[in-house]
Formats: structure tokens, C-alpha cells, sequence
């Protein structure tokens, strides 16, 4: 049987037997990323409660998880909102990814290169630098893909507090950056300035990798922020048009 190229991290109590919060925070947090609840709707745990066909004990542990990653603000009388797009603080996070990425290519390029680096840049070789028939083409997968892809080489360079801070960089983006791969266009072009980069990596041409991945993620940023005020726009006209027929639809009106 082929070794995972991307394996499945330690399994924990949560992966083994996931809880009725755990279940809660993975559906409302997918509505969030999917604009089902859209920045400034508010609701209460009782809504939501029902929405899921949950007690509120789990609800509420969810919105408070959800609330402590940013997702989420809470006022006693108001009950709970959406947090609206901080589109200033995205910018900050992509100028911080920039550098942490850019610093972790000089580091492979122009450092010693030890075998967990050549190991994990061989394993984005069978991913990335495959023909174009046998590229992944589902927007979810391609966006995990995505996101393993710079991680690794971050981890590469063996800096674990860069490494460390750049994955929470990717969390925090997430919400926004998955959206880059809603258009098949887009989808090509992550699989062909992946190759490039790759490719300027395994030569140890440090100039040209950092070039290309500046690029890259310069591009995919303005391409995000297009597709994420389209997708806002689009999400607040569809509720617009909605009857308000329950009390969440009517707190969002």
C-alpha cells in the first residue's frame, strides 16, 4: 500500500469520536466559509440549536470556539454575530505570509539541505509535478492541497517557530483564501506557478523561487479579495430575496 503523500495528523479523541460540539463547530463553521451565515448576521443558541437539531449545551461550546478563533462576537442582550471581513487585517496576514515563506525558501535554497527537506520537497514533486490529466480537480481537495504545499516548505527550511506562526496565518486566511479555487482558471493556475516554484527550489535558485512565490501569492491575494466581495454580495442579495419566515431571518433583514 502507497505512504499518504499528506498523512492524516495523530488521531485525537475529538477524530476518533467526534463530539456533538465538535459536530456543531465543523457545520458552523462551514456555513461561515461558505457565506450561509453571512458577516453581520446575528442569531441566538437557540436558533442555532435548532438549525442543527441540537440542545444548546454543545451549541454553545461551538459558538464559543468559534468565537475565540475570531469567527464570532457575543453581546449579552444581542446574542451572537457574525463577525464582519477585516479586509485590512487580511492584507497584514498576506504581508506576514510573504515573509515567512519568502525566508523559508532563501533558508532551503541557500542552507544545507538535510533529508526532511528533500524528503518533504519530493513529496510535493508526485503531487504537483504530474501531468495535467492527472491533476486534482475538486476545489475543496485542490485548496488542501494548497495549503499542504506552502506548510511544507515552510517546515522544510527547520525553523519551527516560523513554522508555527505561519500556520496560524493559514488558519486565520483560510476563510477567505479557499475561495481561490471556486474558478477552474484558477485551479490551473495554482497546479503551473506551483511547478515553477518547485522546480526553482529543487535547483536551489533562490532569487527566482522567491521571485515566482512572491507572485504567486500577490496574485492569488487580488484574486481572492475579487471573488470574496462577489461571493458577499451575492450572499446578502440571495437573503435579501428570502421570506422571513424564521427569527434568524428576520434578526438578519
Amino acid at each position: 500500500m502507497d505512504t499518504p503523500l499528506f498523512p492524516a495528523p495523530a488521531a485525537t479523541e475529538d477524530a476518533r469520536a467526534p463530539t456533538l460540539a465538535t459536530i456543531a463547530y465543523d457545520r458552523l463553521k462551514r456555513s461561515i466559509f461558505d457565506f450561509e451565515l453571512i458577516p453581520g448576521d446575528r442569531f441566538s443558541e437557540s436558533d442555532i440549536a435548532g438549525r442543527l437539531g441540537m440542545s444548546r449545551t454543545p451549541v454553545r461550546e461551538a459558538l464559543v470556539r468559534l468565537q475565540r478563533e475570531g469567527y464570532l462576537d457575543v453581546q449579552f442582550k444581542s446574542g451572537w454575530t457574525v463577525r464582519p471581513l477585516d479586509f485590512d487585517l487580511f492584507e497584514n496576514l498576506y504581508d506576514l505570509r510573504l515573509v515567512l515563506e519568502t525566508t523559508a525558501v532563501r533558508r532551503l535554497c541557500e542552507g544545507e539541505s538535510d533529508q526532511a527537506a528533500r524528503t518533504a520537497l519530493s513529496a510535493l514533486e508526485k503531487v504537483w509535478l504530474v501531468p495535467k490529466e492527472a491533476r486534482q480537480s475538486v476545489a475543496a481537495e485542490v485548496a488542501d492541497y494548497d495549503e499542504q504545499f506552502h506548510l511544507a516548505i515552510v517546515k522544510a527550511a527547520g525553523n519551527p517557530e516560523i513554522a508555527r506562526v505561519h500556520e496560524m496565518v493559514t488558519d486565520r486566511l483560510r476563510i477567505i483564501r479557499r475561495l481561490d479555487f471556486a474558478q477552474p482558471a484558477r485551479v490551473d493556475a495554482t497546479y503551473e506557478e506551483h511547478a515553477q516554484i518547485l522546480k526553482a527550489l529543487l535547483r536551489r535558485r533562490a532569487d527566482q523561487a522567491v521571485m515566482l512565490l512572491r507572485a504567486h501569492i500577490e496574485t492569488s491575494q487580488t484574486e481572492v479579495r475579487k471573488i470574496t466581495l462577489h461571493k458577499l454580495y451575492a450572499a446578502r442579495s440571495k437573503a435579501a430575496a428570502k421570506p422571513t419566515n424564521t427569527p434568524a431571518e428576520k434578526k438578519r433583514r
